[in-house]
C-alpha cells in the first residue's frame, strides 16, 4: 500500500507540475525573450520549466512525511493505516505542497526577472539619452 501511495503522489505531484508549468510558460518566455536573446531565452525556458517539474515534485512527493507509513512512531505503535481519509488527505497534501512549491520557485524567479528588467531598462534610456545628446 505504501508503494502505492508513493507512486499515485508522484504523479499527482507531476500532473500539478505540469499543469504550472502550461499556466506559466508564456508568462515566462515573454519576460526571458524581454531580457535575453531569443536564443538563450529559449534555452533558459526550458531549463526554468526543468526546474517546475523538480521542485514541484519534490515538494508535492513528501518522502519524510510518507514514513509514518511505515515506521511507527513509539514503541508500542502500530504504522499508521492508509484509510481512505488518509488517501484523501494525503492526495491534498501532494497538491497543495507541489503548487506551493512552484509557487515559491516562481516568485524569486519573477522577482530577479524584475530586478533584471529594470538593470537593462536603465542601460536602455542611458543609450537614447547619449544618442540623442
Amino acid at each position: 500500500m505504501f508503494l502505492t501511495l508513493l507512486v499515485v503522489t508522484f504523479l499527482i505531484a507531476g500532473a500539478t507540475a505540469t499543469l504550472a508549468a502550461f499556466l506559466f510558460n508564456q508568462p515566462v518566455k515573454k519576460i526571458l525573450t524581454r531580457l535575453v536573446s531569443d536564443e538563450l531565452g529559449a534555452t533558459w525556458k526550458r531549463y526554468l520549466l526543468f526546474a517546475i517539474y523538480v521542485v514541484g515534485i519534490s515538494g508535492g512527493v513528501r518522502v519524510w512525511d510518507l514514513e509514518k507509513y511505515l515506521t511507527p512512531g513509539a514503541k508500542d505503535e502500530a504504522p499508521l493505516l492508509l484509510t481512505s481519509d488518509r488517501w484523501v488527505l494525503e492526495i491534498y497534501k501532494t497538491v497543495i505542497g507541489t503548487l506551493q512549491s512552484v509557487a515559491w520557485m516562481l516568485l524569486v524567479f519573477f522577482l530577479f526577472a524584475l530586478v533584471a528588467y529594470v538593470v537593462v531598462r536603465g542601460f536602455e534610456l542611458r543609450r537614447t539619452q547619449d544618442k540623442s545628446t
